[in-house]
């Protein structure tokens, strides 16, 4: 069988070596007799399987003791309205950067439950950029200052880490693993698993401890950070396969050297594919370059009209999942963790031939 180079934004591309391991376990889970799916959460193969995802995420980022480790449901977008609700406290104000598409839709989230301040935005030119720090008009009294790091549908990332004396949320979903991080500079990261952590289904919420017992009596215990730091990610029935399944690529990132080797890998999978773009006069990609996505690299043809034809003949060569957002259209080429070298240089041939022949 023939696999695909599948440059999906989410969900995404998984380790070969992964999917390969889970088709060996799916039947017989370390000598069980049943597949981890079936198995309960209290047993103690699957609480040792947790314990163990966490402990290699911890390794792989360096995550001290002085963070939970959350293993959630909901993906990110649920975290749009854990965050505000869990971090707001009296202060009942935060400040939230706007940058894309899914920073919009958490700030309209968390604008439910308090007052939010946006303090910079980069929507006057169609999110193309991300604001400087010091245009940024934060408040005085927010419990938080949130941001995304990467907008997975426009390719927008930044280029630095904010530095503010409050708790900084993040929400990595797209970069997380992609790259050394320190997290120390963060109040909280949230994740949904489905690009660079495993299949849909998972979320991952990392918040210091101190962070914790902020919400108030009305938060119900499912949507309060406290609830699942004090009973393991388990209060309830967790995706215990998904859970599995990102424990199996947490181990593959160890084997490839961690996140400072993926980091330089991938450096040099979106330095090739911008450097091809940048070069050619038939593809072009919209945003300010010290602040393209090293993850999702839209891009557009000089004439729309063949947009339908690239994508058809794309698809035909196993290039998979090209087509860009709906609502900003082109293509768009997310090449995570998973995505290897050669995917983006076959891309690339594609992109060349393409162009020679329509251009």
């Amino acid at each position: 069988m023939s696999r695909a180079y599948n440059f999906c934004a989410g969900p995404a591309a998984l380790p070969e070596a992964v999917l390969q391991r889970a088709r060996e376990e799916m039947l017989d889970y370390r000598g069980t007799g049943m597949s981890v799916m079936e198995m309960s959460h209290r047993d103690d193969v699957i609480v040792a399987m947790a314990e163990q995802a966490e402990k290699d995420l911890r390794d792989l980022m360096g995550i001290s003791d002085d963070y939970a480790v959350l293993f959630l449901q909901g993906g990110a977008s649920a975290q749009f309205a854990m965050v505000p609700m869990n971090l707001l406290g009296d202060a009942g104000r935060a400040d939230y950067i706007n940058t894309g598409q899914w920073s919009s839709k958490a700030i309209k989230e968390a604008r439910r439950f308090g007052e939010i301040n946006v303090a910079a935005s980069s929507e006057d030119r169609n999110f193309t950029y991300a604001p400087a720090q010091s245009d940024w008009r934060l408040s005085d009294d927010a419990a938080y200052v949130h941001y995304c790091p990467n907008e997975t549908i426009g390719g927008l990332e930044f280029d630095f880490v904010p530095e503010v004396d409050k708790p900084l949320v993040a929400d990595m979903s797209s970069t997380i693993l992609s790259r050394p991080l320190d997290v120390s500079r963060f109040g909280l990261i949230y994740a949904g698993a489905q690009k660079n952590i495993g299949p849909a289904g998972i979320t991952v919420v990392i918040v210091r401890k101190d962070l914790l017992g902020r919400a108030g009596a009305s938060v119900p215990a499912m949507m309060n950070y406290q609830t699942h730091a004090e009973n393991g990610s388990m209060y309830n029935t967790p995706p215990t396969f998904a859970w599995y399944l990102a424990g199996l690529v947490f181990q593959w990132l160890k084997e490839q050297g961690g996140v400072d080797a993926m980091g330089e890998i991938n450096r040099r999978k979106a330095d090739k594919l911008y450097g091809f773009i940048d070069a050619s006069g038939f593809y072009s990609n919209p945003v300010a370059p010290t602040q393209r996505s090293w993850m999702n690299v839209p891009f557009i043809l000089s004439d729309s009209a063949l947009d339908k034809a690239f994508l058809a003949e794309a698809d035909a060569a196993g290039l998979r999942n090209l087509k860009g957002h709906r609502s900003v259209g082109g293509m768009r080429a997310s090449i995570y963790n998973a995505v290897p070298e050669t995917a983006v240089d076959a891309l690339i041939d594609f992109m060349a031939d393409f162009e020679k022949r329509n251009g």
